[in-house]
């Protein structure tokens, strides 16, 4: 009989021990109860309770989740009809909470949800909702996380996955989308035109500064041309003037005059429209001094 004491003995303390040592995965918590009050949460790895005085009652799932994608219909504020098809994220951050203060966390958060939505977007027409989704889903969260704190839940996201509409909304919003894109190409057309016209008249405008410009350039350049042969005149002058006062100055002077003379007829007489020349005799005779002045010349030297 001693060993049979000895290995229920045995037995018995190994599923004490058994029943007092809890092992809790990361992704889970305890809630621990104690005479049928709650006594305390056991988080992830090894914990110990008291046997028969202690028991396990809930098992809680901490991972974040969603719940399944319900459909919530709202009236806008300019009395569109539209469904939203809506997710919300969360997760379990107080076990003891979600247990003892809710008895069925997903089904308030829905109910929750499902009035939130229609609250917020019931103050918002139809273009707002589809155009302004992102700040939409921030403000759901925040509404919802503050509703959702008192049953130890804390609302990670929400989602509108889709906005639908009836056959005739729809229809409505093709018409004014075609109108849209009529109006911004009529717009686009307009302001091509008017860049087209600014192109052109920017480039007359250049065009007429560089006329301008080349005219100023050309008038400087025969300013300039213009002073110079004035100055070599002058300077002609002066050296004449200085000549005529010397020995020779008037034979020098009666010479250049009769020279050019000389020159005038010569080219006159070479000219393709010059068939007859007739001199008169003050014009020869006007050569033969300036021959003699030339000879004067030579034997002087």
């Amino acid at each position: 009989m001693g060993w049979i004491v000895t290995l229920f003995v045995a037995i018995l303390i190994v599923a004490v021990i058994y029943a007092g040592v809890k092992i809790v995965p990361q992704s889970r918590e305890y809630v621990v109860e104690r005479f049928g009050r709650y006594y305390k949460t056991l988080n992830a790895g090894l914990n110990f309770i008291i046997p028969f005085l202690d028991r396990v009652a809930f098992k809680v799932i901490i991972l974040e989740r969603n719940l399944p994608e319900f459909a919530i219909r709202v009236i806008t504020s300019d009395n569109v009809e539209v469904v939203l098809n809506t997710t919300v994220f969360f997760r379990v951050v107080d076990s003891a909470k979600s247990k003892y203060r809710i008895e069925d966390v997903d089904a308030a958060l829905s109910t929750s949800t499902e009035s939130i939505v229609r609250s917020s977007c019931g103050r918002l027409d139809l273009d707002a909702i589809q155009t302004s989704r992102e700040s939409l889903n921030l403000e759901i969260a925040a509404n919802l996380s503050k509703a959702a704190e008192i049953w130890g839940v804390e609302v990670t996201r929400t989602e509108i996955t889709d906005v639908e509409l009836d056959e005739q909304t729809r229809t409505a919003q093709r018409l004014q989308l075609n109108a849209d894109r009529e109006r911004r190409a009529v717009v686009a057309k307009a302001e091509g035109d008017k860049r087209m016209v600014e192109l052109q008249a920017e480039a007359e405008l250049f065009k007429a500064q560089k006329e301008a410009e080349a005219i100023r350039v050309t008038a400087e350049a025969e300013a300039f041309a213009v002073e110079k042969k004035a100055e070599a005149e002058a300077r002609q002058t002066e050296l004449i003037a200085a000549a005529i006062g010397k020995e020779h100055g008037p034979l020098a002077v009666d010479f250049e005059v009769k020279k050019i003379q000389a020159e005038a007829i010569s080219t006159l007489g070479t000219s393709d429209n010059t068939k007859t020349l007739i001199l008169p005799s003050e014009v020869t005779g006007a050569l033969g001094a300036a021959e003699v002045i030339a000879e004067t010349f030579r034997n002087k030297e």
